[in-house]
């Protein structure tokens, strides 16, 4: 008799394939200035870096050049991640949500990803929503009647 075959965990990538090709850059749903959030995620660590903004182009250029572009809406330019501070956002993989409306861009980065020399534009200021001290069987005892 053979044993079993052992479980193992399928990764969503496995069987859909959701990630953002050259050919599906008009298809994406862009806010009426044409831009879409890029949500920046760590490859190694799975934290969220930042967001930041996309265009046609912008998505255009991370895909072809595999460095993070966005569009800079208060210069109202394009920039590459990492161009003038070595802080660089390596682009392993680009995804779209459900919804093609925001576009995950998993990255390897190099040093911290906010402008302020945190590790994540997150790390700024403290939660506004923090997690609970209580394990959660405390904090959510059923209540009863």
């Amino acid at each position: 008799m053979n044993a079993p075959e052992a479980s193992r965990t399928v990764r969503y990538s496995e069987w859909v394939d959701e990630r953002v090709t050259d050919d599906q850059i008009p298809d994406m749903v862009y806010d009426d200035r044409g831009l879409i959030p890029a949500i920046a995620q760590d490859r190694a660590t799975g934290r969220v870096l930042m967001l930041a903004w996309m265009d046609q182009e912008a998505l255009r250029r991370t895909l072809e050049s595999g460095r993070a572009t966005y569009w800079s809406r208060s210069r109202q330019s394009y920039w590459v991640k990492g161009e003038t501070s070595g802080h660089v956002q390596r682009v392993h993989e680009v995804r779209r949500d459900c919804d093609s409306d925001a576009i995950l861009v998993i990255v390897d980065q190099t040093g911290p990803a906010c402008h302020t020399g945190q590790p994540t534009c997150f790390d700024v200021h403290p939660p506004l929503f923090p997690a609970p001290t209580a394990s959660p069987k405390e904090d959510h005892a059923p209540v009863s009647a």
